[in-house]
């Protein structure tokens, strides 16, 4: 009876992932939009950790429950119990555990565990009002790569995604006085997870981005949205939760410029169709107007910074306010400036990166590579006024036929779209990156492009293709070969001829290609390797000089490509990568970078500033 109910529940969970994408409540039970705006407590700083290789403080051998001498989530003060006498004993006191910053990577925060990747437990001791009333929550804004949270000893929930946050309501849970939050982190990653266990980024387990403790009334805006519509009308929506949410009046105020209200129906919703104010100005690279707008309802507010625009496809062009725009970009990964990274992106760190894009490549877009960044980072677009290409990180591979595999893919996707609604910055979601065309890929990513646009049909939809060369009349062709175009709004290809392969760098410029016409094409992704300070003047791989020539050869390549409408070369600055250990020019970077991992210009920096100042 036991393995009939157990195969019944297994094909149950098999139906309900393979079901179409539109068939699915993906909407996370919270969202607590522009939650930074909210009342809460900032959980960062210094937190206790314990390694777990062996996973005992989730499991025991052959699945069984872990011993509690290992529970590493019990709230127990373990010193104390020590001290009396009695049979008990502990393996495990994360009171007295060695020290880690969060938000950080724990890869950079000891030598040891560099390479260390597995489970870790983290503990972080805080005090807490009482809530009278209010609801209490934990906003974890990501956690690399599975999550389990307990307070005060009580299991508070899972979650399983690297780079999208997650919200835990902890209103029983929560103390008045001292609290233990535990957190197990496990990034380990295998042929279910996304990305898969091989990837050319750094592995950066751990509390990556910023938790919080939110307190809400009772009844509370739980997430709020406007944008331009091609129509020439600002719709939004707002959702209330608790109690109270029904029949509820909610206003909204643009800056200003503009009023609105509604009523909420029996589920808390309400949306919002709003004539544009004559005065509204459009967000643009050149001038990023944002406007300060604000929620009301049930005794809750809510504030927000949103600019307003439309971004279309008309033909091979892309238009942003109905104007053509050519998108001069360059792809990054999550990972600040300095000699060891920890994926901890603070204001700072992240502006000193995207100011490098856009005041000094000339640049108005970004390709935020392989996975959605940090909220700090979608908010500074906004701000400085750079476009984004923002994705979900299936690269490469994963079981594309595994409908549990696609399930996760869909959360994720539905994870990033609700964080970023708000952000006039994000004009593309990408659906992945250079997967090798078959059939069972081409169905899991149009699942995925059916679903994102869905969720979001006011922005444009990508995947960075692979590009296939072919003989045609006798000359050599690079062609995109791939039935996902049919999904797409732009194209996207990654070209690296000229690095990897034969092609020498003067046979670039005269590369034929072989692309659809009537649709916009981004180069997403090119580049060479160089070691700042590395010269040579026979133009031998890895110099500088090498790297300068190939993008001077290959952008004098894209200009001969009539539907070119963007660019985004890999990569801004150079970033770890296990998967490249040349000792003496790579030791675990990857080194595509045109600044160094601490900021250093290479020659090919120039050479693309100067292409792009001349666009």
């Amino acid at each position: 009876m036991k393995n009939f109910i157990t195969a019944l529940f297994l094909l149950i969970a098999w139906v309900v992932a393979s079901m179409p994408a539109g068939a699915q409540d993906l909407r996370p039970a919270f969202l607590l939009t522009a939650a930074q705006h909210r009342d809460s407590q900032d959980l960062s700083g210094q937190w206790t950790y314990s390694k777990d290789l062996y996973r005992t403080g989730l499991t025991d051998i052959n699945g069984w429950v872990a011993k509690s001498r290992m529970q590493r989530y019990r709230d127990i003060d373990v010193a104390a119990q020590e001290a009396r006498s009695g049979s008990d004993f502990f393996e495990f006191d994360l009171d007295r555990g060695p020290l880690i910053n969060v938000p950080g990577a724990w890869n950079a925060a000891d030598a040891t565990l560099r390479y260390y990747d597995g489970l870790m437990w983290f503990q972080r001791k805080f005090k807490s009002r009482p809530l009278q009333g209010s609801r209490a929550f934990l906003r974890f804004e990501a956690v690399n790569y599975r999550a389990y949270v307990y307070l005060n000893g009580k299991e508070i929930g899972k979650h399983e995604g690297g780079f999208t946050p997650f919200v835990l309501e902890v209103t029983d849970a929560l103390r008045a006085g001292d609290n233990r939050l535990t957190v197990g982190v496990d990034s380990t990653h295998d042929a279910q997870s996304i990305p898969t266990f091989i990837t050319d980024w750094d592995l950066y387990g751990g509390i990556t981005r910023p938790v919080r403790l939110i307190i809400t009334p009772a009844t509370f805006i739980d997430d709020a949205t406007l944008s331009l519509q091609k129509n020439g009308r600002i719709s939004g929506e707002v959702r209330l939760q608790g109690p109270q949410a029904a029949r509820q009046r909610v206003s909204v105020k643009i800056g200003a410029l503009a009023t609105a209200a509604a009523v909420t129906d029996g589920a808390g919703r309400a949306v919002f169709d709003i004539k544009v104010p004559a005065a509204l100005e459009r967000w643009t690279p050149e001038k990023p107007s944002l406007y300060d707008v604000q929620f009301s309802a049930a005794g809750d507010a809510l504030r927000d910074r949103i600019g307003f625009r439309t971004i279309a496809v008309q033909g091979n062009q892309i238009l942003l306010n109905g104007k053509p725009i050519f998108l001069r970009g360059i792809s990054l990964h999550e990972e600040e400036f300095g000699p060891n990274p920890a994926r901890n992106m603070t204001e700072p760190a992240s502006r000193a990166l995207l100011h490098q894009i856009k005041y000094g490549l000339h640049g108005n877009y970004v390709r935020l590579s392989h996975y959605p960044h940090s909220e700090v980072t979608l908010r500074l677009a906004d701000e400085i006024g750079l476009l984004v290409w923002s994705e979900i990180p299936v690269y490469w591979t994963v079981d594309w036929e595994n409908p549990a595999v696609l399930r996760k893919a869909l959360v994720m996707q539905a994870e990033a779209v609700y964080r970023d609604r708000n952000r006039a910055s994000v004009i593309l979601w990408s659906v992945g990156n250079e997967t090798p065309v078959s059939e069972p890929r081409t169905r899991f990513h149009s699942a995925m492009a059916d679903n994102v646009r869905a969720l979001d049909p006011t922005r444009l939809i990508s995947a960075a293709l692979l590009v296939e060369r072919r003989t045609v009349d006798g000359n050599e062709v690079m062609a995109i070969q791939d039935p996902l175009v049919d999904k797409l709004d732009v194209l996207a290809v990654n070209t690296y001829a000229g690095w990897y392969g034969n092609d020498t760098l003067n046979a670039l410029p005269g590369l034929r290609w072989q692309v659809p016409g009537n649709r916009p094409l981004i180069l997403s992704e090119f580049g060479a390797d160089a070691l700042a300070g590395y010269r040579d003047d026979g133009n031998k791989k890895f110099t500088e000089e090498y790297q300068a020539e190939y993008y001077r050869k290959t952008l004098a390549m894209a200009d001969k490509i009539p539907t070119v409408r963007g660019m985004s070369p890999w990569i801004l600055k150079d970033f770890r990568s296990p998967r490249r250990e040349h000792p003496v020019f790579q030791n675990g970077w990857n080194r595509k970078g045109l600044l160094s991992e601490t900021g250093v210009p290479k020659q090919a920096f120039g050479v693309l500033a100067d292409y792009y100042r001349s666009k």
